[in-house]
């Protein structure tokens, strides 16, 4: 009898050290935010939210200042009606982009839409960039600008067309 109470006691011993292991462990996701739960930039570019509207992975590709350049990135729609998201680099409007509802599109790399321009600033600098929607207002963002030095984006840079003969 006593041993049967002894391997009882050690039972419920073990027992509570494992439930208060349990709980010590599942404490640390009650009091800290999950961080892969949050939405972050998964590359090079910038994220933005406006209203039904996120914009992901923002970037401009250039060889240099005052040449051509190209907006990487996609515009999402999470709303139930369509939007058009107007884009201004600096001072220079360089397109709209209609999203229907619950889609995405696609900005430039070799099958999303073309937004191509003139650089304002140099690889390795940032550009301001302005989304705008009717509903969702406007934001400006300081996206990057990159060049073709990265192998993913070598051929994504825009050239210059040749002059006119």
């Amino acid at each position: 009898m006593i041993r049967a109470r002894s391997s009882l006691r050690h039972r419920l011993v073990a027992a509570a050290v494992v439930g208060l292991v349990a709980v010590a462990l599942t404490g640390c996701s009650a009091t800290n935010e999950i961080t892969t739960a949050k939405a972050y930039s998964a590359s090079d570019g910038l994220r933005a939210e406006l209203g039904d509207v996120t914009a992901e992975n923002l970037l401009v590709l250039t060889s240099a200042k005052g040449a051509p350049a190209a907006l990487q990135g996609a515009v999402t729609n999470r709303g139930t009606d369509a939007v058009t998201v107007s884009l201004t680099a600096g001072a220079v409007k360089i397109g709209t982009v209609r999203v229907a509802a619950a889609t995405t599109v696609l900005l430039g790399g070799d099958t999303g839409k073309t937004l191509t321009f003139t650089a304002t600033d140099p690889p390795g600098a940032v550009t301001p960039l302005t989304l705008e929607t009717g509903a969702g207002g406007s934001l400006t963002l300081s996206v990057p600008v990159l060049d073709g030095t990265l192998p993913a984006y070598a051929t994504l840079v825009p050239t210059p067309s040749p002059a006119a003969s």
